[in-house]
């Protein structure tokens, strides 16, 4: 049935409103990167009178940004690489195998995505301390902590979309390995993950932007030496001025990774997204 005209200008006013609304925010935020701090601290004006980088190069001596740049990177890779692993294994024995509770299990990890995770911050933050008093390992203010808080959150998300992708793959795929001599591991090595290669490269997107950005369990559960860059933003205001164009700057470097990242792989994240909502 061909669209009428009215219904494609309406497409082409949502779609422009929507453009206009995700573009003028980085359009500002490029802008006052390259303006000096006098002028960002004016009226605002969409076109600098005098265009300076000098931002990027303080952003990194006004506050200790290398620092919480690589916090965010071990904390975000190990939280990913983890979820990921643990995913693979559980969505594996969820799709192929069937156990008593396996419906109760799939229903209670999902239910874990519902509660709004400011819910768990006091919880987490009392194990934790309750955890380094008894057993002297340190979880509140290490990397650790937040691996394993980060992990918590996309660990639930990751188990479905791996599972439903393996429930996409043919089982004879399995039965034909198991003819060959393959065993349950080199199944799921050699036959299923090279299949699920979008699925799984979807869900290490999630978990790694998921981690690279949160800010509220980050501001809680960090010290001075282990904060990370979301966090860490805020330390380019003080008490007599906000560094805006520094602010602006380091915005635009910590968003790098990630938006680098999605374009590169945004391919394989539409298709692993998908994949799941058809069962072959």
């Amino acid at each position: 049935m061909r669209e009428s005209s009215a219904v494609r200008w309406a497409r082409r006013i949502v779609l422009t409103f929507l453009t206009v609304f995700t573009v003028v925010p980085l359009y500002v935020m490029v802008v006052s990167s390259i303006k000096p701090l006098q002028d960002v601290q004016g009226a605002f004006t969409w076109f600098p009178s005098h265009v300076t980088f000098r931002p990027f190069v303080d952003m990194w001596h006004t506050v200790p940004l290398g620092r919480y740049f690589i916090n965010s990177l071990v904390v975000a890779t190990c939280a990913t690489v983890c979820s990921v692993a643990i995913a693979i294994f559980t969505g594996y024995a969820v799709s192929r195998y069937r156990f008593a509770g396996r419906g109760t299990f799939m229903t209670v990890v999902l239910s874990t995505q519902m509660f709004p995770g400011i819910l768990f911050l006091l919880p987490l933050f009392l194990i934790f301390v309750n955890i380094d008093r008894y057993t002297g390992i340190t979880l509140y203010g290490s990397r650790l902590g937040l691996i394993i808080t980060y992990l918590t959150f996309a660990l639930p998300f990751s188990i479905w979309l791996i599972a439903g992708y393996f429930d996409t793959i043919p089982r004879e795929l399995d039965e034909a390995a198991r003819v060959d001599g393959a065993g349950p591991m080199r199944t799921l090595f050699r036959v299923l993950l090279p299949v699920a290669a979008p699925g799984i490269v979807a869900v290490a997107i999630y978990a790694f932007m998921t981690a690279w950005g949160e800010v509220l369990f980050a501001s809680v559960l960090t010290d001075q030496s282990t904060r990370t860059l979301a966090v860490g933003l805020r330390e380019y205001a003080n008490q007599a001025q906000v560094y805006w164009n520094e602010v602006m700057a380091a915005s635009l470097v910590i968003s790098l990774p990630v938006v680098v990242g999605f374009l590169a792989l945004q391919r394989f994240l539409v298709h692993g997204l998908t994949a799941g909502a058809v069962k072959s």
